[in-house]
């Protein structure tokens, strides 16, 4: 009898090795690498090329095309029901594409998940599975959401073997799948959620929905540190990777692209848990201004750039004279290292020594500030908290800062300008190159060059 090949994955990075190691060659890290079985003896005669159960409606083609030649014609969209939910996702749902969706428990993906199956479910053909909860439990939740039930085909299991029959006979066009830690294939000896069973279980899936025009929705669990857990080798298969966040003590959840083949990575949806399941705000400005009546020494309003649109967020600071010798620098929200960069900026090009204060940076509504517009902003709240003096409540800032003291220019910076003036801002201090030629009614933009114009202007 022929011995089934096997080969040890690294579950961090997904890099094979044909023998056990302790020390990842390619990650570095120690102690990740698990056992895979590659194939066995039964299924030696199919190949990745060849589909393992007839039928399906290949999308994948086996002849060389010139890419000159190749049908640029757009493949059509599904909407998910959700706009913020298609904002993510590029545009809406694309056939054939396999999308993750990740998250911390109780951050509500079954529940975005079972309202986008049964909305769509009144006018495609969806099927869900899952593999978690009995079908009474997902009936109970679709009940209290008030969710329309008629239409949507369920199916509790967690082989993989039987889904893919089930699919194959009803031809759905959305597959949801909940949760792909839950899976197992019946020829893989591990435990299901083990490294072996999440990687086969997603590649049988995912070339399933290749080959059958079949929207994938997979729900994965995450890892303490954030990261979604199981193998690396998972975000390589599938087309998009969503993130959906969310602290508890908070009705507001953000979903971000991590990964996205048909569209920008850097968009985010704001939803809010509510009653009856998970809405849309399709004005995240409004909820993240949320501000007291009396300004706040430390407190500042900001525009950064979320995909296609600017959202208008309030970053505070707050800084106290430490007792260590070595003060902190705590930032929730931004870039810790960034701040202790812009901080040494302070110093050399705007004279303000922090050096003996403890300084507390925090981006109000939760939001993960990733990109370098926040820069002057986050400067202006320090000295504001250092000085004990308040800003004014009309004001907006924007503009990176440079390590000789410079204001560079942003992208889309008369957008910024736009978006501040529709929430009733009348002032800005933005960087030279983004001041616009006409500014808005009623907004007077002063542009500045350097930190040092800054800090005059206030």
């Amino acid at each position: 009898m022929a011995k089934a090949k096997s080969a040890f994955v690294c579950t961090e990075c997904g890099a094979e090795y044909r023998k056990w190691q302790g020390q990842c060659s390619s990650c570095q890290e120690w102690n990740t690498l698990t056992e895979v079985r590659l194939s066995s003896p039964a299924r030696s005669g199919s190949s990745a090329g060849t589909p393992a159960r007839g039928g399906y409606a290949g999308s994948l083609s086996r002849e060389v095309v010139d890419l000159a030649n190749v049908d640029l014609s757009e493949v059509p969209r599904l909407s998910s029901t959700f706009a913020e939910f298609d904002r993510v996702l590029g545009g809406g749902l694309v056939p054939g594409s396999a999308v993750l969706l990740g998250g911390h428990p109780g951050a509500g993906k079954s529940t975005l998940l079972l309202q986008t199956a049964c909305k769509l479910a009144q006018q495609r053909s969806v099927l869900y599975v899952t593999g978690e909860e009995s079908l009474s439990q997902v009936a109970m939740r679709a009940h209290r959401l008030q969710l329309p039930t008629q239409g949507l085909k369920m199916l509790a299991e967690t082989s993989v073997e039987t889904i893919l029959a089930v699919a194959e006979r009803e031809r759905p066009e959305v597959l949801v799948i909940d949760s792909i830690q839950t899976m197992h294939l019946e020829d893989i000896s591990s435990a299901p959620g083990g490294v072996a069973q999440v990687r086969e279980s997603a590649a049988a899936l995912t070339r399933f929905a290749k080959q059958s025009s079949t929207v994938l929705l997979l729900v994965g669990h995450v890892t303490k540190d954030g990261s979604l857990a199981g193998p690396k080798v998972l975000e390589h298969m599938i087309d998009a990777s969503l993130l959906l966040e969310g602290g508890a003590d908070s009705r507001f959840r953000t979903l971000r692209g991590q990964k996205n083949r048909f569209g920008a990575v850097n968009e985010l949806g704001v939803f809010a848990m509510l009653e009856h399941g998970m809405k849309e705000v399709k004005n995240p400005s409004a909820i993240f201004l949320s501000r007291q009546h009396e300004q706040a020494p430390g407190s500042l309003v900001m525009v950064v750039w979320e995909g296609t649109r600017p959202i208008l967020v309030e970053v505070q600071a707050l800084l106290d004279e430490s007792a260590l010798g070595n003060p902190r620098r705590v930032a929730v929200g931004l870039d810790a290292n960034r701040l202790s960069m812009l901080l040494a900026v302070l110093h050399r090009h705007g004279g303000l020594f922090t050096g003996d204060q403890d300084v507390f940076l925090n981006v109000v509504g939760g939001v993960k500030v990733l990109e370098t517009s926040a820069d002057l902003a986050v400067l202006l709240a320090v000295v504001s908290s250092l000085q004990g003096r308040a800003l004014p409540r009309e004001l907006v800032v924007f503009g990176e800062v440079g390590l000789s003291g410079e204001i560079r220019p942003v992208p889309s910076g008369q957008e910024r300008i736009v978006e501040a003036a529709k929430h009733g801002f009348t002032r800005a201090i933005v960087p030279r190159g983004n001041a616009p030629k006409t500014s808005p009614a009623g907004m007077e933009v002063v542009a500045v060059d350097k930190l040092a114009d800054a800090l005059e202007v206030l």
